[in-house]
């Protein structure tokens, strides 16, 4: 068939596509243009601010909920752990001396309605949660009052699947002394530890409790920070001597004993000693309560050459450290060991058991024997009379203790463990 369309109209045709397409670059000369007419480059853009993202609005504030359970629990050394590190944290945050990535970070202490004591603080908001008590309060009430936000839990529990948490675990007894335990106590402590390395992140007060709970969780022991105890609440109390003519005892006439009568504190190598010991004028003073529907007992009830003081304020704690022969703490198995430290305050000379925790504790400034060896107790008791008061050299060694552990350190401690990077970015 021929052609329809003429050369001429395929020439029209290419001229007009031509002119409809974008101008190429081939073919053209390159035209330098003069320095002074060339384009002044655009000023330097100023530096981000920290906080604020590309929008120029600040980015999403950071949140720590601490776990206030422990007001609403008998006062024993893991809740006055947990308030005095309370304390201190706020403290530190009045003062601003925080890690700058904390300082504009929203902190709030959640506490069960049914909460008893008291905390007075400065930067720390305090909020009732929740209508449940007890274990139920943690697992419902405070996980869903924390979400959102990271939570710190300092006294042994929290919500086992809180999905940003740090709990403080102080010791592993449940795993390896199940004898001092009754079954119910163990089975929820043991399930709830296991389920917390699983889910949250373990802190604990000790380097020997570090090794012991890397070792029963299965954790690296390099991941779990170490917060210490203190015993400087203790400093600012006022002795209340009135305490040693209500009990009937003489200064440095009498030796002490003070905790809850559970069976790691080992009170009846105590009162086999004193026993040994057969002297009628000096008694063994044993101050605390009873926790024996927890623990196993281990009371001593019954035994002579006992002063059974039952609980009594720290004034009057405090007197019976200062005037005692010395404090005796035979503990099969402690996290820490704060009451040797306390005994130290008020220049008491301490015996203690060889313990791995109260060793690395009281260091230098403590007599050691075997826990189960009530005659080496004895014996140590017979030196401390003969020596009498505590001399300067044990007193010094006894300060550079004391000087090892403060909240202060131990908060600074935690903030700095929440400022890491990725602590920062979990709580955001």
């Amino acid at each position: 068939m021929a052609d329809l369309y003429t050369p001429a109209w395929h020439a029209a045709r290419r001229r007009r596509a031509m002119q409809a397409a974008p101008p190429s670059h081939a073919g053209l000369r390159h035209i330098s243009v003069p320095n002074d007419c060339s384009r002044a480059a655009p000023p330097p853009r100023a530096p981000r601010e920290p906080g604020r993202n590309s929008m120029n609005h600040r980015g999403p504030q950071l949140k720590f909920f601490i776990n206030g359970r422990f007001l609403s629990q008998k006062l024993t050394g893991v809740q006055r752990y947990a308030a005095e590190m309370v304390k201190a944290i706020d403290v530190l945050l009045a003062s601003e001396q925080i890690p700058t990535s904390l300082r504009n970070a929203d902190w709030q202490l959640l506490k069960p309605a049914d909460a008893s004591e008291e905390l007075d603080l400065d930067r720390i908001k305090i909020r009732a949660v929740g209508r449940l008590h007890g274990h139920a309060w943690d697992q419902i009430d405070l996980a869903r009052a924390a979400a959102g936000g990271r939570l710190i839990s300092l006294a042994n529990s929290g919500p086992v699947f809180h999905r940003d948490h740090i709990v403080v675990l102080h010791d592993a007894q449940v795993f390896r002394r199940p004898d001092f335990f009754n079954w119910r106590y163990l089975t929820v402590h043991r399930t709830m530890g296991r389920m917390l390395a699983r889910h949250a992140s373990i802190a604990t007060v000790s380097g020997f409790s570090r090794k012991e709970l890397a070792d029963v969780l299965n954790l690296s022991a390099s991941r779990i920070p170490v917060f210490p105890n203190s015993a400087e609440h203790f400093a600012a109390t006022k002795p209340d001597p009135g305490i040693l003519a209500r009990l009937g005892v003489q200064p440095q006439k009498f030796f002490l004993f003070v905790g809850s009568k559970t069976k790691n504190k080992n009170l009846s190598v105590a009162i086999r000693a004193i026993q040994l010991l057969d002297r009628a004028d000096v008694p063994l003073v044993i101050v605390g309560g009873d926790n024996s529907k927890v623990f196993q007992d281990n009371s001593g009830e019954g035994a002579s050459g006992l002063v059974l003081a039952g609980r009594l304020t720290d004034s009057e704690i405090a007197a019976l450290y200062a005037h005692a022969s010395a404090f005796v703490f035979p503990s099969l198995y402690e996290g820490f060991g704060v009451p040797p430290l306390e005994a130290m305050i008020f220049g008491c000379p301490v015996i203690a058991s060889r313990a791995d925790a109260v060793v690395e504790t009281c260091g230098d400034g403590a007599a050691y024997f075997d826990a189960m060896d009530a005659e080496a107790l004895k014996q140590l008791m017979l030196e401390r009379l003969a020596i009498g008061v505590i001399s300067d050299q044990e007193r010094r060694r006894q300060q550079d203790r004391l000087a090892l552990y403060s909240w202060k350190k131990s908060a600074k401690t935690l903030l700095d463990h929440l400022a890491v990077p990725a602590n920062v970015a979990s709580a955001a």
